[in-house]
Parts: C-alpha cells; sequence; structure tokens
C-alpha cells in the first residue's frame, strides 16, 4: 500500500476543517460507472461561463435552459467564433455521451472541441480539458493524459485539468501521480468533483471509513440534486461493497428520490435488493437501469441475476444483447472492457477472453483489468500466469470481494489452500453477497477447502 503521507494526502483527509464550500460548476454529474470503480469522465469539468436562466433559440423561438446543448447551439449561431462556447458545447456532448452511453455524440463533442481549437488555438484551456475528457469517455487514457497535461500548463489553476489527469493517471495504474493530481485539485477547488476524486483515492486503498467520510462532505457540498444524486450513488457503491445492503438501500433509494431515471442509481439499488434477498425487486431495478442505458454491466447484472435464480431463458437473452455488443464494440475498434472480459471469461470462449484482457491491460493497466485479465487466464487453464495479475490487482490494498475470490481460485487452483482460504474467508467477510453466481461458489469452495484439511 503507497504510504498516506505527504502533501499529497493532506487535503484530502476527512478529519481537517471542512473548506470553504464553492459551487459545482458541472451541468450534471452523473456518470455512469463501469465495475472497475472508474470515477473519471466529466464531472466537474464543464466551463465555468454558464449563468442560470434561459437563452432563445432565434431560429424557433424557443426558449432552453441556458448552458444546455440546444441554448449553446443558439449562441454559437450568432457567435461562431466563440472558442468558449464551443468548448462548452464539446463539453456537453461529452456529458450526455457518458450519460447515455451514445458513441456518436463523442464524435459530436469532437467537432465542437476541435472547432474550439480552430477559432483560438493558443491558450485555449477549455478545449484542451474538454479533449482530455472526450479521450477518458473513450477510455483512451494515454490520449487524456497528453491534453490533461497541455490544460494545466495552459492554465495551472485549472482545476478541471487536474481532473482529468488524475482519472487518466489512476487508469494507467500511474497510482501515485494520480493522487497528487487530486490533491492539487482539492486545493484548487474543493467541491463535489474533487472530494468525489479524493474520496476514491482511499477506496482504492481500503480505507473505507475515510473514503466514505470524504463522500459524505461531497454529498453536503453538493450544489443541485444531480450532484446529490451523485454523491448518494457512491455512499450507495460504498456500503454495498463494504457488505452493508441496507445501508446500500437506503442511499441509493434517497438519490432515486431526487433523480427517479438515474440508471446507475438503479442499479445501485438493484445490487442491494439482490444482496438483501428482494429478487422481485432487484429484476425491476435492472430492467428499469437496462432499459434506459444498456451499458454491459447492467446488462450482464440483469443476466447473472437471472441465471442465479434458475430462469436461464432470461439470462440467455441478456447474453444475448451481451454479444451483441461486443461486435459493435469489435466493428469500432474500440477496447474490451472490464464486463466484456469477465462475461467471455465466465459465460464463453476463455481463449478469447485472454486475448481481449492482454490488450486491455496494455492499453490500461488499471487494477480492474488487472483482475479481469487474471480470471480470463484463470479459466483458460493458465493459473500460474494468472496468478501474477491477480496479485497486481490486490497491490493497493482495495477491499474488493470479487478480487479475492478470483485470487483464490487460482491459488486452489495452483494447490496453496492456506492462500486460498485466506482470500476466501476475506472475500466473504467483507461483502457475503458480492456476486449473485460467485459468492455461493465462493462459500461452496470454502467448506470444500475446510473439508479436505
Amino acid at each position: 500500500m503507497p504510504q498516506q503521507t505527504g502533501p499529497a494526502h493532506q487535503a484530502a483527509d476527512p478529519n481537517s476543517p471542512p473548506p470553504g464550500r464553492r459551487k459545482l460548476r458541472a451541468a450534471a454529474v452523473t456518470v455512469a460507472l463501469g465495475a472497475a470503480l472508474f470515477l473519471a469522465g466529466t464531472i466537474g469539468l464543464m466551463p465555468a461561463n454558464q449563468d442560470p436562466g434561459t437563452a432563445k433559440d432565434e431560429r424557433t423561438g424557443a426558449s432552453a435552459p441556458r448552458g444546455s446543448i440546444d441554448a449553446l447551439r443558439a449562441t454559437l449561431r450568432r457567435l461562431p467564433d466563440n472558442a468558449v462556447g464551443w468548448a462548452q458545447l464539446g463539453m456537453a456532448y461529452v456529458q450526455q455521451g457518458r450519460t447515455t452511453a451514445d458513441p456518436a455524440l463523442y464524435a459530436k463533442a469532437e467537432s465542437a472541441l476541435r472547432r474550439s481549437l480552430t477559432v483560438q488555438p493558443r491558450d485555449n484551456y477549455q478545449a484542451e480539458t474538454g479533449m482530455g475528457a472526450l479521450a477518458a469517455a473513450r477510455h483512451d487514457f494515454a490520449t487524456a493524459l497528453t491534453w490533461g497535461r497541455k490544460a494545466a500548463s495552459t492554465n495551472p489553476s485549472n482545476a478541471a485539468a487536474q481532473g482529468v489527469l488524475a482519472d487518466a493517471y489512476t487508469q494507467l495504474g500511474r497510482y501515485e501521480e494520480s493522487y497528487r493530481a487530486v490533491q492539487r485539485m482539492t486545493d484548487l477547488r474543493p467541491d463535489t468533483a474533487s472530494l468525489a476524486r479524493a474520496s476514491y483515492t482511499w477506496e482504492l486503498r481500503g480505507d473505507i471509513p475515510r473514503a466514505r467520510a470524504l463522500m459524505k462532505r461531497a454529498l453536503n457540498d453538493a450544489a443541485s440534486p444531480p450532484d446529490q444524486a451523485f454523491a448518494r450513488l457512491h455512499l450507495a457503491t460504498l456500503a454495498q461493497e463494504s457488505g452493508d445492503a441496507a445501508t446500500a438501500l437506503r442511499e441509493a433509494s434517497a438519490g432515486l428520490r431526487t433523480a427517479r431515471d438515474d440508471a446507475p442509481l438503479l442499479e445501485a439499488r438493484a445490487r442491494a435488493h439482490a444482496a438483501l434477498g428482494h429478487n422481485k425487486e432487484a429484476v425491476a431495478d435492472y430492467t428499469a437501469a437496462v432499459s434506459i442505458i444498456p451499458l454491459p454491466q447492467y446488462v450482464l447484472g440483469l443476466g447473472e441475476l437471472q441465471q442465479s435464480l434458475g430462469r436461464n431463458d432470461q439470462a440467455r437473452t441478456q447474453y444475448g444483447i451481451l454479444r451483441a455488443q461486443e461486435q459493435v464494440r469489435m466493428a469500432g475498434g474500440a477496447p474490451a472492457d472490464t464486463d466484456a472480459i469477465l462475461f467471455e471469461a465466465d459465460h464463453g470462449d476463455a481463449a478469447r477472453a485472454v486475448t481481449m484482457a492482454r490488450a486491455a491491460v496494455r492499453a490500461r493497466p488499471f487494477i480492474a483489468v488487472q483482475d479481469a485479465c487474471a480470471w480470463a487466464l484463470h479459466r483458460a487453464g493458465r493459473d500460474a500466469e494468472a496468478l501474477a495479475y491477480a496479485d497486481r490487482s490486490l497491490s493497493l490494498g482495495t477491499r474488493n470481494s470479487l478480487f479475492h475470490y478470483h485470487r483464490a481460485m487460482i491459488h486452489e487452483a495452483l494447490g496453496d489452500t492456506p492462500a486460498a482460504r485466506k482470500d476466501l474467508e476475506h472475500a466473504l467477510t467483507v461483502d457475503p453477497h458480492f456476486h449473485p453466481l460467485h459468492a455461493p461458489r465462493a462459500r461452496t469452495a470454502l467448506d470444500r477447502i475446510d473439508a479436505a484439511s
């Protein structure tokens, strides 16, 4: 575990006096998170020049909220050389793309951001930040890092650029650098966006009480219902992954009272319901999340829940959707995410999962990708190779039951039953309901090891 000393860790300490409250400048912050705990995207990165009120579209006479895509487009028709306006429009498209899972919006975002850079090629930190956020949304974290550095160089006081850098460094496995970027972001602008990232740095290191305290501060600092929903989502996730499904249910339900159709919150509530044995409610929430945004993690979660309930036809329907999504990904040349790798390892061709995982870990050596690679190798019968990846997935001290279960099965396959028992006990202690299929298998494996002792 990295040392928890030095300036990169001080301002993120939840026990220090709360910083002065500042309004979050994002138009919305609900971000669809992957199973890899990825807290990146465009939260807190929208340009700040967005006044309240409405703007009139001169072609139609209709009014739209100022700062919305329609309002920004209306303004840019009048002021086509407004570099900041084009940057704002690009960032709005990035945000919409993340919250709708529509990759076509990223092409629109890139067009708007490059227009901004054409209008103002120099000293355009808004567009440079936007390009970094766009690259992160596309999971091109090396490019995100390049743009984040440009934006930070152009304007060292730009907190949003530090957010881009933090997200890129995290996903590239450069954790100490990510902690320092989060520290700088928090120093520059201690708002919901920076406090959430600070919370995540402690979550990665397994310090859940500190992560929870920071996320509660992020909730207290939240300036709008979407900001509050975002904080509730992560408080629910922290509770769920600590085995406290009842608290997870309360937090997710509280968030949904102000953001009724928020797919990440629906998934969080579905997971809590499933852990509590509320299967009907869990299926309903997963189904609602999939109908809003059919992200692979939601589709896989619903399919595996249905399979755990013996509803194999319904599970196969969801798995068919995932296979269709994988064909689209392959056609577009996008890198595989952890959900796709784990799905292929568990429900498809393990050798193909290994190929996907190796390509993914080269581009994005984040701990969750290391775990997915370990599991793919295990499923393909290559446990000696798998163990090194499994060890790397837990090298920060992250309290993740699925990671520990995966490593336990690798240890058992290698004949190291004491290590397997230790990981299984840890997985089931942290969260006894960590997965609808694998948690019961973990209990069976532990019983098998104990019976053989």
